[in-house]
């Protein structure tokens, strides 16, 4: 069953409807479900395309395995092309007869093989462009190879008439991948597996959280235990930094000067340059406070995958320990209390930022706010600063946000102990919102808004 990618699939269709020439770029990091999306366009919409996976060999091993295709899904005859310029024009050539598509999926790998692949393109592109009802569609993983597609220096700049850019899914879409758990279960399955719908389809639903946990991340021979380590592999030539630099993070180390001081990493330019490439993959992000978005100084770094961030918690530092105990042993010594009590509520916040997010897109909160994120406070004459995690800004000014995610319901005494110290920080709050896992012991009041986890799976 293909879960989820509305929009996408929407826009692909649009894009086909076109009586005109397409080309196409579809992009993300590995395993976020592109080349499902695109098999699942050509599907439902009945379209008889040439959907060919690109391959590290030479040029001419690529050009016989798609002459051979192109004979296979439209019986031709044995076809011959001396280069991949000669068999791309054949294909221009068809599309002036009748509407086709032309999958290059993992196209970074071709453009190696095939030297000036983006001028041939663009020289076909232009050529044809009157003539050719062709729908090119590139489809690659390296992110920043791709966008370089659409640099103006690139052949190919101008001529790319759709841009899809596939991101994670956020936890509402992800739940429909286990619907028959209970919204804190929801909670601690996308606070491992995130919004890769590779890593979700794996989810078995007759198991527990920690029965899935377990036997695709911590059993010896996991299913997922090697997933971020051979990623990195694949991409990384500083290998070793992007472990250094991980791990930091992992235990939470979130300053440029605090990862750099708890690596081992040599110097700070060799910190940047991985966390530069490791954003680019889409396994971290960079984050400034909302009310002091240019201070360099106060940008922090997070890991923004769960599954990277759960393995460089708990598999990554104990690796040995973990060979040599059993896995429910190990489970409960390294992991168990830590998940239930740091890792998910940590990882609940985020959720409660999509849920909010999701609102706000549709018009449903009472101020449509126009920005989202951590509220930096200093407060030097008691020696003391620090951050809220989840606040947005409208326009009357701020609402704060508390995540709990614990066994005990939230009570008036804790709603007021949260108010107070927002208001000791002097920061402009008009309302004040709080999510609890637990429900709610509280008189309700008009500036406090109170969500449940049903809420959160109930108005997506």
């Amino acid at each position: 069953m293909f879960i989820g990618r509305e929009v996408e699939m929407e826009r692909l269709r649009r894009m086909y409807d076109s009586p005109n020439q397409e080309v196409v770029l579809i992009y993300g990091r590995r395993r976020i479900g592109k080349s499902e999306l695109i098999k699942q366009f050509l599907k439902t919409s009945k379209i008889q395309g040439l959907y060919y996976q690109c391959k590290r060999t030479t040029e001419m091993n690529n050009v016989q395995s798609l002459s051979a295709l192109i004979s296979e899904v439209y019986q031709y005859p044995p076809l011959a092309f001396t280069g991949m310029e000669k068999l791309l024009d054949f294909l221009f050539q068809q599309a002036c007869r009748t509407r086709q598509v032309l999958v290059l999926d993992e196209y970074p790998y071709l453009r190696q093989t095939v030297p000036g692949l983006d001028s041939i393109l663009q020289s076909l592109i232009d050529s044809y462009r009157e003539r050719s009802q062709l729908k090119l569609i590139l489809c690659g993983s390296f992110v920043d190879t791709m966008k370089s597609l659409m640099l103006e220096e690139n052949p190919l700049y101008g001529r790319v008439t759709l841009s899809l850019h596939i991101h994670p899914m956020d936890y509402f879409e992800s739940a429909a991948f286990y619907p028959d758990f209970s919204p804190a279960d929801k909670v601690r399955l996308y606070s491992v597996f995130g919004g890769v719908p590779y890593y979700n389809r794996l989810i078995d639903s007759t198991r527990s959280v920690r029965e899935n946990v377990m036997n695709l991340l911590v059993e010896p021979d996991a299913r997922l235990e090697n997933e971020v380590q051979m990623y990195l592999l694949g991409e990384l030539s500083r290998f070793i930094n992007a472990n250094e630099a991980f791990e930091a993070l992992a235990r939470g180390f979130h300053r440029f000067k605090d990862i750099l001081s708890q690596s081992h990493i040599t110097s700070s330019s060799a910190l940047a340059e991985v966390l530069k490439r490791l954003i680019l993959m889409e396994l971290v992000k960079k984050e400034a406070p909302i009310n002091d978005r240019n201070n360099k100084k106060k940008a922090s770094y997070f890991i923004s995958d769960n599954l990277s961030s759960f393995y460089y918690r708990y598999l990554f530092p104990y690796s040995s320990q973990r060979q040599i105990m059993a896995p429910d042993t190990f489970w409960d010594r390294y992991i168990a209390h830590d998940f239930s009590e740091t890792f998910v509520p940590k990882q609940f916040e985020t959720l409660c930022r999509q849920f909010l997010i999701r609102q706000n897109r549709k018009g449903r909160l009472p101020e449509i706010f126009d920005a989202i994120g951590t509220y930096s406070y200093d407060l030097p004459e008691e020696h003391r600063n620090g951050e809220f995690d989840v606040v947005t800004h409208d326009g009357k000014g701020y609402i704060f946000y508390e995540a709990k995610f614990r066994k005990t319901p939230v009570t008036d005494a804790m709603i007021q102990t949260e108010i107070r110290q927002v208001q000791q920080t002097g920061m402009n709050c008009h309302r004040y919102g709080f999510f609890s896992r637990s429900g709610y012991q509280v008189t309700p009041r008009p500036s406090v808004i109170l969500y449940t986890l049903e809420d959160l799976y109930s108005n997506g």
